[in-house]
């Protein structure tokens, strides 16, 4: 009954977002489904939030239920009002948001770190006893890994990657540069990164586990320059695929508007093959003269 009492019609007006909150609320096909679902059946979870010392709502977790109502037209969100403290509040919102499906390598890294900081700072308090057996903050580390299947070593990959500057950390969200990689990048200078960065868009190449390594120590090493990164970078990786790119608007024009992308580069092979026999057979007509 007690649990119930605090559960209420807020107006979303006067729900503030959670700061620094780390996870992404898209606008996908699952937001789509979550706002017909909330038009014909209204909120069937509620969302969490706090009370705030301005008499306004922090939201903890419903980010997306928050949004699918504000994109339904409602001007309430049914919420479970707890008294928590920020490092309390901070604990559930990455708990309840690491049940989320898919999670970025840049939500994993943020959340982590906040869960952690949050948990160190708890350790701090006279009024929290520690455990016998081991940290908080191991403790902590040991309650991701159960709930994530992330082992320790790897939640603390993760959460290097907040030292990345926001353009390589979106590669690595797009799946361009692997986890490992990443790591070793995180350790370069943010005026590295940009120089890094610069060089991977212009000649559109990424750097290997090795290549990564090898910047790594250029930096430690104060050998870190443009020249340096980028005959680094030119090197052609033992698994690198080269390509020719060419404009596709000027390559429709010869094709059949549904001459799928396969099938324009099959005949543009045997094009090309055609061309060199032509050559071929010019010079030795001119050969025979």
């Amino acid at each position: 009954e007690e649990k119930l009492s605090k559960i209420r019609d807020i107006p979303i007006s006067e729900i503030d977002e959670f700061p620094d909150h780390p996870f992404k609320v898209l606008m996908d096909e699952d937001m789509e489904q979550l706002v017909e679902s909330i038009k014909r059946n209204g909120v069937m979870t509620p969302a969490t939030v706090r009370l705030k010392e301005n008499g306004r709502y922090e939201l903890i977790s419903g980010h997306r239920r928050k949004k699918a109502c504000e994109l339904a037209g409602l001007e309430t969100l049914k919420c479970e009002v707890k008294d928590l403290s920020r490092d309390e509040a901070i604990i559930i919102m990455v708990e309840s948001n690491l049940q989320r499906t898919t999670i970025l390598p840049s939500e994993k890294a943020f959340s982590y770190k906040m869960r952690l900081e949050a948990v160190k700072r708890q350790g701090q308090r006279t009024d929290l006893t520690l455990s016998p057996v081991g940290t908080k903050l191991e403790r902590s580390s040991d309650e991701l890994t159960a709930e994530t299947g992330d082992s320790r070593n790897q939640i603390h990959r993760y959460i290097r990657l907040t030292h990345l500057i926001p353009d390589i950390l979106k590669l690595v969200d797009e799946g361009k540069i692997a986890l490992t990689p990443a790591v070793e990048l995180s350790y370069l200078q943010p005026s590295e990164q940009e120089t890094l960065f610069s060089i991977m868009d212009c000649d559109e190449v990424t750097p290997s586990l090795s290549q990564a390594q090898r910047l790594r120590r250029m930096s430690e090493e104060q050998r870190f320059t443009d020249s340096a990164v980028m005959q680094l970078m030119s090197e052609v990786k033992g698994n690198q695929v080269e390509y020719v790119k060419v404009p596709v608007d000027k390559l429709r024009s010869y094709f059949h508007p549904d001459t799928s992308m396969k099938q324009m580069t099959e005949t543009l092979v045997k094009a090309m093959d055609f061309y060199n026999k032509h050559l071929e057979r010019q010079r030795q007509n001119r050969d025979a003269r």
